[in-house]
């Protein structure tokens, strides 16, 4: 058999793109078939475990975490999100108040997809993460103010941490407003990271581990909420679905394209590679056989949002 262990910026980008289609895929999945409360816990549960888990941590790894609280959570999305190939803008007005803007069209809600996810459900990420930015600081001041999103037919969801000059309740750490519009943004006054420089490969390899952090999140959050056996029937079904939809493309990204099983089996190994396993392949008899030894996605990889 073959082993097989190169990476390529081909490969990170097929994974990515599939990855991206999942999430987008699963919510869509729980509101046609759950319902509209049941994608919204889920989308909280998953971005809080990716808060608990990624946010001080990657505050510290970013060098932030010695910024005023309110410019460093704005700053952290900006250029978290920036790192994994979203769209994101930042302006700071002041110490105690920074604004974060998500322009369309928007990473998470792909294409058309963004027609079907309900507001609550987007207000939920909000809800399970921004929201909880000052409890994890130990700044029961910070507050996030949501002044437009995109499922509601703004031009970007956006918003400002804001410290208040007294604590808040649970209830008022994520505050929806009309009325209001972040600043214009002007990149040659946006801070920059070291990563501007860095070369095509890293760059596609942080946005593929972006992606794979969102799968390896969501395994979790869905056992937690469904159970086994319903986490299974609504991620499997939605999974094939994925792979049947984004297979051609993929593969094209991959110059395996084909119907045979033979490419297939190519297909197969190369996503398995672009994730960062090490497979075999090979043949036994008229039968293509791939092989791999463990899984990434249970121990975590990459770049937090």
């Amino acid at each position: 058999m073959a082993d097989h262990t190169a990476q390529t910026p081909a490969g990170y980008k097929a994974v990515s793109r599939l990855y991206n289609a999942l999430m987008t895929g699963l919510v869509l999945s729980l509101v046609t078939r759950a319902g509209e409360e049941a994608a919204r816990r889920f989308v909280f549960a998953h971005f809080r475990r990716q808060h608990l888990e990624k946010f001080l941590p990657g505050l510290t790894k970013l060098g932030l975490d010695r910024l005023p609280h309110a410019v460093a959570c704005a700053q952290y999305h900006y250029f978290s999100n920036a790192l994994g190939g979203v769209k994101t803008e930042y302006i700071a007005e002041s110490d105690s108040k920074a604004w974060v803007r998500y322009p369309p069209p928007r990473w998470i809600w792909q294409g058309t997809a963004i027609c079907a996810i309900p507001q609550s459900v987007n207000e939920a990420m909000l809800h399970g993460w921004h929201g909880h930015n000052g409890v994890s600081l130990g700044n029961p001041r910070l507050g996030f103010v949501c002044t437009g999103q995109t499922v509601a037919g703004d031009p970007g969801l956006e918003g400002y941490y804001y410290e208040y000059d007294h604590d808040l309740a649970p209830e008022e750490r994520v505050r929806f407003v009309s009325g209001e519009r972040a600043p214009p943004f002007d990149p040659a006054l946006a801070p920059h990271l070291d990563s501007a420089r860095w070369p095509e490969i890293r760059l596609r390899k942080v946005e593929r581990s972006y992606a794979m952090e969102y799968v390896r999140s969501m395994l979790p959050a869905m056992l937690g909420l469904f159970g086994a056996q319903e986490a299974r029937n609504l991620l499997g079904r939605t999974a094939r679905l994925i792979g049947l939809q984004f297979y051609e493309e993929t593969a094209t990204m991959l110059g395996t394209a084909g119907e045979s099983a033979e490419a297939f089996a190519q297909w197969l190994a190369a996503m398995a590679q672009g994730q960062g396993e090490r497979v075999e392949t090979g043949r036994e008899g008229s039968t293509a056989v791939v092989r791999q030894q463990g899984w990434r996605l249970d121990g975590g990889s990459g770049t937090a949002r």
